[in-house]
């Protein structure tokens, strides 16, 4: 299990924002952080600050992701031709379960690494247990035939409060879906602001 589960709802605290759109989420009630002090803590930031806050938005977003791992997806979004903000959400939104989220198999983000971990998932066939693990254009994602009737399936597929996105075609029928193409940003459906360029600026600094 990951180690941010039972902590998601602090992210959102943390942030103010209601990062993925969870009607639970705390942040519907009380728009201040969490702690003692959290009510007071609103003071402007400045423009470390804001770039800090949008690359643990962004990073809090796929699971909370570790530094480690953070930065080495910002390198190889730097390394590749265009524009490097539009290639880290592109290779973000490119991990396995990051993908299994989009397809509405699983209710969240967390559940959906969970999933990927515990052997529920194969990729053109073949089982594939690391959430990191990176789809290409094409790739078909399934769930595997004796999970297909787990709860936690069921239970997103019923979820209103978000669609899959057009860059994947999936079929709740069967519980398979379709890697189409690669999504820019504005193709996210990111249910708050999501701002790539201030999380260039902050590791072009630091």
């Amino acid at each position: 299990m990951t180690k941010r589960t039972s902590a998601k709802y602090k992210i959102d605290r943390r942030m103010g924002e209601n990062i993925w759109g969870r009607p639970k989420s705390p942040v519907n009630r009380r728009e201040y952080g969490p702690g003692q002090h959290g009510q007071r803590r609103k003071g402007k930031l400045s423009d470390f600050g804001t770039q800090l806050r949008a690359k643990q938005k962004l990073k809090g977003y796929y699971g909370d992701l570790t530094e480690k791992q953070f930065r080495r997806i910002y390198g190889e979004a730097e390394r590749v031709k265009g524009d490097t903000g539009e290639n880290l959400i592109g290779l973000l939104e490119r991990r396995l379960d990051a993908v299994v989220y989009r397809a509405k198999f699983v209710p969240t983000v967390f559940a959906a690494r969970q999933f990927v971990n515990h052997g529920h998932v194969l990729v053109n066939g073949q089982p594939v247990n690391i959430p990191s693990y990176r789809v290409k254009e094409g790739d078909v994602v399934e769930v595997r035939e004796k999970s297909k009737q787990l709860a936690v399936l069921l239970e997103a597929v019923q979820l209103s409060e978000r669609d899959v996105p057009d860059y994947i075609d999936a079929d709740h029928s069967k519980m398979v879906a379709t890697f189409v193409r690669t999504p820019g940003l504005g193709d996210v459906p990111y249910p708050v602001m999501m701002e790539p360029n201030l999380v260039v600026e902050f590791y072009a600094k630091n």
